[in-house]
């Protein structure tokens, strides 16, 4: 498994993609920095899809509602459940439906 390190800053981010708007290549900017050819190339092409030049994925925007809609589907999901289990104890508490389990007849 490849190692975890902290995300790159924004601002740091944001010049490399100038600098090989310039005229750099993502080659010559991650032997200068610490950056990979391949993490430069993923931001270039992140970049070409915020400002709408490149369409075959989702822009920044559209990653960033997507991460916050699931996020929210999964809150409402377990907000169900704990109020399904909820209903579900206080009818069987209410003798509105039979104890889970009973074999009255």
């Amino acid at each position: 498994m490849g190692r975890h390190r902290t995300p790159y800053p924004v601002e740091f981010r944001a010049h490399m993609v100038e600098l090989v708007k310039a005229g750099r290549t993502p080659e010559e900017l991650a032997r200068e920095f610490e950056p990979t050819e391949q993490t430069i190339n993923n931001w270039v092409a992140q970049a070409d899809r915020d400002a709408g030049v490149r369409h075959d994925s989702l822009t920044t925007a559209e990653r960033q509602e997507l991460t916050r809609l699931r996020r929210e589907n999964r809150q409402l999901k377990m907000e169900r459940d704990i109020l399904s289990q909820a209903a579900a104890w206080f009818a069987r508490e209410t003798g509105a439906v039979p104890p889970k389990g009973g074999t009255d007849s």
